[in-house]
């Protein structure tokens, strides 16, 4: 079985209000793309890819017109993909949901929301963020979509997508202000991957196989701030010390190194620099039982991934369709 983890920058833009997808010559939230500039490569991304299921971050809006499961079953239709059953599970306080798009020939999915070892991800977790022994509400603004997945043939799992919070200091007006707003965000950012790893504890210790896979908006050595907090909400969801770990190699690899370079999901144009950053954001972390039954993981990188950059229709369709890139792990359930 083949999952992956994709986010789509603004999935929802390309659709209006009917759920219709906007294949057209208007302007996309992409810089200078087009709507169907991009839907068009993300038609040949989700081609490339060919999953049997795909965790969508930034899926299309939850709302009271708005479906993000009609919208990417139509989505799926328009380009012939054979993952054309979609699922989504709590709304998003923005416009950006966590989907799941599968195949359903290979496998059937349920939502299966869960407050084991802690609150659902709907509710609120009171977490003590400032060090003033008193305890804040933690809330998700996108709550994790928890599944239970259960293939055509093989062993059934839990699969939770994640889209943690951005610690990116939007609206700040100095540089006093980006330091306040970016080491609040941290903490936030923090108490949602404490939160998820209390869940994914509690999963492990009942002998559940599990999958986390998505956008956490962090990784090890990825700023500043992870000095003075002493660790990456990666690390934390992963797990330390006589905690069950979770697995994810990318990861892995950034741990071991630190410095130099390192594998990347996303790419973003840095205006203060005039320069492209790369970043690894975006992981699918498993469990003992299932890495034992993993193979390869794969970042499909135009620049990075032979196959990716020796395909130029290819390379061209991953930097148009999003500034993340997509994360592919091989399963053997049977």
């Amino acid at each position: 079985m083949r999952i992956a983890t994709y986010n789509v920058e603004w999935f929802t833009a390309l659709f209006d209000e009917d759920n219709r997808l906007q294949a057209d010559d208007g302007w996309s939230r992409r810089r200078d793309v087009t709507r169907a500039m991009q839907a068009e490569a993300l038609g040949a991304v989700f081609r490339a890819m060919d999953a049997d299921a795909i965790m969508v971050i930034e899926a299309p809006d939850q709302g009271s017109r708005r479906s993000t499961r009609a919208a990417l079953e139509g989505f799926a239709a328009r380009y012939d993909l054979r993952t054309s059953r979609a699922l989504s599970g709590f709304a998003s306080d923005t416009q950006q949901e966590i989907a799941l798009l599968y195949d359903p020939d290979w496998l059937s999915a349920a939502h299966a929301p869960s407050d084991l070892g802690a609150p659902r991800f709907d509710m609120d977790f009171a977490l003590d963020l400032d060090v003033d022994a008193v305890p804040d509400p933690v809330r998700w603004s996108k709550p994790p979509l928890e599944l239970w997945i259960t293939p055509r043939d093989g062993v059934p799992f839990r699969m939770i997508g994640v889209h943690a919070k951005s610690k990116a200091p939007h609206g700040a007006r100095s540089p006093e202000d980006a330091t306040r707003i970016a080491i609040a965000n941290r903490r936030k950012q923090l108490a949602q991957c404490i939160w998820l790893r209390r869940r994914v504890s509690a999963h492990l210790a009942e002998g559940t196989p599990l999958m986390v896979l998505g956008d956490f908006n962090d990784g090890p050595g990825l700023d500043v701030y992870e000095r003075l907090f002493g660790r990456s909400g990666v690390e934390i969801v992963l797990g330390e010390g006589a905690e069950a770990p979770l697995y994810d190699p990318h990861a892995a690899e950034a741990l071991e190194r630190r410095l130099g370079t390192m594998p990347s999901t996303a790419r973003f144009f840095r205006k203060d620099t005039n320069r492209y950053l790369a970043a690894l954001l975006d992981y699918i972390m498993v469990s003992a039982d299932l890495r034992a039954r993993a193979g390869l993981w794969r970042i499909l990188h135009p620049f990075d991934d032979p196959d990716c950059f020796g395909d130029a229709d290819l390379q061209s369709a991953l930097l148009t369709a999003s500034d993340h890139f997509p994360v592919v792990c091989e399963l053997d359930l049977s």
